[in-house]
Order: C-alpha cells, then sequence, then structure tokens
C-alpha cells in the first residue's frame, strides 16, 4: 500500500533545503582575511547552512513516504500559554540587555541563565546560581582564547584573568 505524496510537507522541505543551498552560497562569498590561523569567520556560517541543507534532505525523504504533518498524526489541542515562564523568559534577556554593559558577558549570561532554567521548570535556584557562573565563563574563555573573539572582559573575566596572572583585555 503506497501513501500518497503530501505536497505541503513536501514544499515545506524542499523550502528548508533551498534556504540550506542559500546559506552555503552566501557562505561561501564571505570574504576570509589570511589573519585568521584557525577558525575564521565562514565557518558557523557553513556548519548552520549545511544542517539546513541535511534537514531539508530529511524532510524531503520524510514528505515522499507521507509526511509528517497534522493529517498524518493525531494533533492535540495545546493548553493555555504559560505566562510565568513566559515572563521568565522575558526577565532573562531584559536582565542580560542590562548587565551586559555594567558587569560584563558571564554575569549577564549567567543571570539569564538562572531566569530561562526557572522558567523551564527548574526548582533548585541555588544549584542553577552556581553552575551558571562557571558554564558562561567557560563560554567566554571558549570564544577570546580558542576562538579569537573579543567579546570584553567584564567583572567576573577581568577577575578571573588576574588570578591567573594574564592581561584584561
Amino acid at each position: 500500500m503506497r501513501r500518497s505524496v503530501s505536497r505541503a510537507d513536501l514544499g515545506a522541505g524542499l523550502f528548508v533545503a533551498a534556504l540550506g543551498a542559500l546559506g552555503l552560497w552566501q557562505a561561501a562569498v564571505i570574504p576570509a582575511s589570511p589573519l585568521y590561523a584557525q577558525v575564521g569567520p565562514t565557518v558557523v556560517p557553513f556548519l548552520v547552512a549545511g544542517a539546513m541543507l541535511v534537514l531539508g534532505g530529511l524532510l524531503v525523504a520524510a514528505a515522499l513516504r507521507g509526511g509528517w504533518s497534522a493529517g498524518n498524526l493525531e494533533v492535540q489541542e495545546a493548553g493555555p500559554p504559560n505566562l510565568r515562564a513566559l515572563g521568565l523568559m522575558a526577565a532573562g534577556l531584559g536582565a542580560n540587555l542590562v548587565l551586559i554593559g555594567p558587569l560584563g558577558f558571564s554575569l549577564a549570561a549567567a543571570a539569564q541563565f538562572v531566569l530561562v532554567s526557572a522558567a523551564f521548570g527548574s526548582r533548585s535556584l541555588l544549584r542553577d546560581a552556581l553552575l551558571a557562573p562557571v558554564l558562561c565563563l567557560g563560554v567566554w574563555f571558549l570564544f577570546v582564547q580558542a576562538l579569537g573573539v573579543n567579546i570584553g572582559a567584564g567583572v567576573l573575566e577581568g577577575a578571573v584573568l588576574s588570578l591567573l596572572g594574564q592581561e584584561v583585555p
């Protein structure tokens, strides 16, 4: 028994694949400076565009097998929006915007991490508050040290760099 091709699903898959192909083309024309010895400005665009192209191909394959949309799945009606979670996520974004200037990336992102974790249902505020600065500082070091992208040093970054005997950028 052969399923019919879902034209809507096929169109969505082809659209995602086309966006991936467009992204690959545009990533290929980004000028790369010879100053980048390790990771240049085209790596992430190529990864994202390539992933979109693969996803588009998988969506097209699923559409050719009958599709994935509501006609083939049981759809449940959504309940009311969780206003508390939406408010916490908005507060996280706002905290990042307000704190990134005076405190720096790590502490601003840590505040956002704690608020978004609460929005997703985390009940351990203390654990989140202790874990967030460590993770965010690790991300900061990854950007600055491994990728060579200077996103500025804030209060926490400056303190850690001083402890390590390095100059604050």
